[in-house]
């Protein structure tokens, strides 16, 4: 085999990317305390960045950038400033989830390379097409594909010259990556910003089956499944583990480092996996990456399984044994953690120490004999260059150039990558002179050089972007109002009212079925709403809508069928599951694909909505009432709680099932668990969001405010009447205030916090 498998090691500080790198990792992913989806993780310093840059690449390693969260507007100056300071490191990539990022770096900074982050919840053919459009060079497939949908959307990726990873070992979330909001809704700490505070490993009341942990999956680990992953094409093999420490990574990657060489080198594998039971884990599960979503799936105890398996695979039974299993367990921890720090006793990120001496003479050029002192493992050498002016010093008739002018120019060199360990003038000459100019260009130069020999990137400014107003409607300026329902019996409604009316389609159809086809072509008014999730047959089903229905406008909560609607010219809205935040965002929608329009995320504030700036003839929605999706899986919520005869999930689970309970956490509160035929097992949030404050704030930025009528995730609430919901609605959009208070009536168990603290 000569195909290269990358292997990619994650480093939550510098300690654990030595580690990586001693124990054979390809690349390295690690973020800066900022704008990255691992806040708990120590992160690095700019000045570290540049460190472990030097260090991986001495080690034939590439490093990739997490600026995996969702941008606020005011963040956009010091994001820019980043991005500007990134083009001159050596960067091998950033690992992006917001979709304005990718505007940005594609117009201003086309030197850095794009990966798309899991956040992005990649899963469909149209998806990689999206991303190719918009500038991904690689992509991070959903951990929830199995090997079948991998290899198939591999072999699309590469069509389009696009790179794969697929997460092979580390923890799993129970809900979709970039899909999960359990965490901002229930303590404000948004997953999307990196500060998720892991409700699916929280504990709730016994269930009905005695699981108290009923949401918590087993650790993944696809150690046995190399050769499968090598057959479907992926590219990279990818470590989950940022808030993990270095013994940590540096035990996973050096089992995984051995598998791999023992596959290249054979065909064969390794059968002894033990070393991934010694460090922290969950008990281990492969069945995303088999499609076989059975309840082994789950384990009740969200901590680590590593003493538990020692234990167990020594057979104790005595309280003396067990003693010993466990102290066998702890002795060899500590001989990896000493075999470790010895590995990378000698490695540094230190700053390399810069030496300037300047000479010259009347009538001779100015030389600049620059000295790096470069750190490499175990040893410390000298590297020299020097850099001549073009013109001549000349005796000063008036200004000297002196040794205060030249330490001035080129004191910035004291950065992020270089200490300026001295400067030097014993052979350089009184009284002289000599143009500004060329010291400029000599500071070139020497920027040059101390930049690998590649030019530097000078600084772009990004110009201010143009708020357009919105367009005029026939309600005098004022927004109007849409309405989404998912049931035949609510096509009444259609007739209560002249708002837009969504309907919401189901996240699986049964092949071939014309059902929502001829419901679309029958009530032309019906504007088609795709969910976020769609799934190999699914989302080609949906595909078939969208090309026998011809709807004149959508919704698409999937970037995927968002694709082919601009593909096929058809207009679209991006729906509040693409969660937008910023007015990039909105123009690599506009840009990119036509985007009529878009929802803002309610994850959102007030003050961080009203400063987005709106594309030229750009439509700005924002949901004012639905239910709070928190989570939602392809596994089954139900086999942990209430219990399912099923040993596994079918594929007539998501087309016949409809089950609905409730769990409760220690707290005391309780969530809908909703399975609606058709659809993915969600959990939501026990209050509804309800913001009517946003139409007093926000009338004139936004074209259309939107309730959700469906009765997914209601629980055990009582059905409202939607035509009397949809006419104090109306008011309210209106202005008529006694609306509102119909409204708090009907819906007495509801919040608008997110509105109120954003992100």
């Amino acid at each position: 085999m000569t195909r290269k498998i990358e292997l990619l090691a994650p480093g939550g500080d510098a300690e654990a990317i030595k580690a990586a790198i001693v124990a054979g990792a390809n690349a390295v992913y690690c973020g800066l305390d900022m704008f990255n989806a691992r806040n708990r993780a120590k992160n690095l310093s700019f000045d570290d960045l540049c460190g472990v840059l030097r260090l991986a690449h001495q080690h034939d390693c590439e490093v990739f950038l997490t600026l995996n969260v969702v941008i606020l507007e005011h963040e956009m100056p010091a994001l820019i400033k980043l991005l500007n300071k990134l083009v001159n490191t050596g960067l091998d990539g950033i690992i992006v989830q917001d979709l304005g990022v990718f505007n940005l770096v594609k117009k201003y900074f086309p030197t850095l390379d794009i990966h798309a982050s899991t956040q992005l919840t990649t899963h469909n053919e149209g998806q990689i097409e999206f991303l190719s459009e918009i500038g991904a060079s690689r992509l991070n497939l959903s951990r929830e594909l199995n090997l079948t949908e991998v290899k198939m959307l591999t072999a699309l990726a590469h069509e389009h010259d696009v790179l794969t990873e697929v997460f092979v070992h580390g923890s799993l979330c129970i809900a979709f990556s970039g899909q999960c909001y359990s965490s901002s809704v229930s303590v404000g700490n948004s997953g999307n910003r990196g500060r998720c505070s892991q409700a699916c490993r929280d504990e709730y009341e016994t269930t009905a089956r005695g699981n108290n942990f009923p949401l918590n999956l087993k650790d993944n680990s696809a150690y046995f499944d190399l050769p499968e992953l090598v057959d479907a094409g992926v590219d990279s093999l990818k470590i989950e583990g940022r808030i993990k420490g270095a013994h940590y990574v540096y035990t996973v990657v050096d089992s995984w480092r051995k598998q791999i060489n023992k596959f290249v080198e054979t065909g064969q594998l390794l059968a002894d996996d033990s070393n991934l039971h010694k460090v922290f884990n969950r008990d281990f599960t492969n069945s995303f990456l088999t499609g076989n979503l059975t309840k082994d799936m789950f384990i009740d105890n969200p901590r680590d399984h590593s003493v538990e398996h020692a234990v167990t695979k020594s057979q104790a039974v005595s309280l003396v044994s067990i003693q010993q299993a466990k102290q066998g367990l702890y002795d060899e921890k500590i001989k990896i953690g000493d075999e470790l720090a010895d590995k990378i006793k000698d490695l540094s990120i230190e700053k390399q120490s810069l030496r300037f001496v300047f000479s010259g003479q009347v009538n001779e050029p100015l030389t600049l004999t620059l000295t790096i002192n470069v750190i490499s493992q175990a040893s410390e050498t000298d590297k020299s260059y020097t850099v001549k002016s073009k013109g001549l010093l000349v005796e000063a008739k008036q200004s000297t150039v002196d040794q205060a002018a030249i330490e001035k120019r080129f004191k910035g060199f004291n950065n992020a990558q270089y200490t300026i360990e001295s400067f030097g003038f014993d052979d350089f000459g009184d009284n002289l002179s000599i143009a500004f100019k060329e010291l400029a260009l000599m500071k070139s130069q020497t920027a040059f050089l101390l930049n690998g020999s590649v030019d530097v990137v000078a600084p772009v400014d990004v110009p201010t972007l143009i708020n357009y107003p919105k367009s005029q409607t026939a309600t005098d300026g004022k927004p109007s109002m849409s309405i989404l329902i998912a049931d035949e019996k609510d096509l009444h409604l259609c007739d209560v009212t002249d708002a837009d009316v969504y309907f919401k389609l189901p996240e699986s159809f049964k092949k071939d079925c014309t059902k929502y086809i001829d419901l679309l072509l029958k009530n032309p008014r019906l504007i088609p709403w795709f969910p976020a999730v769609l799934i190999g047959k699914d989302y080609l089903e949906a595909v078939k809508i969208l090309q026998q229905v011809k709807p004149k406008r959508i919704v698409s909560n999937n970037t995927g069928v968002a694709y082919k609607a601009f593909e096929m010219g058809i207009e679209w809205i991006a729906g509040p599951f693409l969660n937008t935040t910023n007015s990039y965002a909105l123009l690599t929608l506009k840009e990119e694909l036509n985007c009529a329009g878009a929802f803002i995320s309610n994850e959102i504030n007030r003050q961080q909505i009203k400063n987005i700036a709106r594309p030229e003839n750009f439509k700005l929605l924002y949901s004012i009432y639905h239910p709070i999706l928190m989570m939602t899986s392809r596994q089954c919520f139900f086999q942990q709680t209430v219990g399912c005869k099923k040993p596994s999930i079918e594929d007539g689970c998501m087309l016949k099932c409809q089950k609905a309970t409730t769990i409760t956490n220690v707290k005391g509160v309780s969530f809908a668990i909703d399975k609606q035929k058709g659809g993915y097992p969600s959990i939501y949030n026990d209050e509804q969001f309800l913001n009517m404050d946003v139409v007093n704030d926000l009338s004139d930025l936004f074209d259309e405010f939107f309730i959700d009528l469906t009765n997914i995730g209601a629980g055990s609430k009582e059905e409202q009447d939607k035509a009397q919901l949809i006419q104090h609605f109306e008011h309210v959009i209106k202005g008529q205030g006694t609306a509102k208070l119909q409204l708090n009536k009907m819906i007495p168990v509801s919040t608008n916090a997110q509105y109120r603290q954003g992100l």
